[in-house]
């Protein structure tokens, strides 16, 4: 079963701007992931958005809790702090040398409702698997990424090999023509996207759409690859937004 494709292929999608999405990217950027209020404000202005409607923001945000707050800071709550490590993964993956071995996961689990199998199946897409059936997934053993012991009761793990072509395996498991060519478009907008909010809803879509990179050795990727270039993109506008908060 092939992966969708997170926009169209040659596309870019652009989600309406709102001051949750603001608030959660700069605590998202921040290291360590927190704010003061006043510093909210001021890191939300560029944005057209005004001191009350950051306050009702952040009033409904702590309610949810997305948000803790303490003596007028706020942090990010620890099922965010998950989010922002995966967003961080997305940014700088952790690899290592493939040797050509494929990492597989089968699925031994019966009996499960509808929504257990979905949360399983989305467990698996974040760490970068795809689905060859349903059931199996794999990818290279290219990655160095932890994996939750509490998949052990549902699945099972192994390393194998394949005997054909891994490059035309990674084709049928990855829609890459696709992604590149999205990631190319993004790449475009970028070099033309002028203002904190037009940059800040680009690269909000560059976010997700790493988060769909499979991430594969070189040798099993098309020819100009756009991956390290779009995570290049995004570190630069990280750290630009790190030194505006530091100032």
């Amino acid at each position: 079963m092939r992966m969708n494709a997170p926009v169209p292929p040659g596309e870019v999608e652009l989600r309406p701007l709102s001051a949750r999405s603001v608030v959660l990217s700069l605590l998202l950027g921040a290291h360590p992931p927190q704010l003061a209020v006043k510093d909210l404000v001021r890191a939300v202005e560029p944005f057209g958005i005004g001191g009350s409607t950051l306050r009702a923001a952040l009033s409904r945000m702590t309610a949810a809790g997305d948000l803790r707050r303490t003596d007028g800071v706020y942090r990010l709550s620890d099922r965010l702090l998950e989010r922002r490590r995966r967003q961080d993964e997305a940014v700088r993956p952790r690899t290592r040398a493939w040797d050509g071995d494929w990492e597989t996961v089968v699925v031994t689990a019966t009996g499960r409702g509808a929504a257990e199998r979905a949360d399983l199946r989305a467990r698996l897409a974040e760490l970068r698997l795809a689905e060859l059936r349903e059931g199996v997934w794999l990818r290279p053993a290219n990655l160095s990424r932890p994996v939750p012991d509490d998949l052990e009761p549902v699945a099972q793990r192994f390393t194998a090999r394949p005997e054909g072509a891994a490059a035309a395996l990674a084709a049928r498991l990855w829609p890459l023509d696709a992604w590149a060519a999205t990631a190319r478009a993004l790449l475009a907008h970028l070099a033309v996207a002028h203002g904190p909010a037009d940059r800040f809803t680009a690269f909000a879509a560059v976010v997700r759409h790493l988060l769909a990179d499979p991430v594969l050795p070189a040798g099993l990727l098309p020819a100009d690859w756009p991956g390290a270039a779009l995570r290049a993109a995004y570190a630069e506008y990280r750290r630009e937004i790190a030194g505006t908060l530091g100032r």
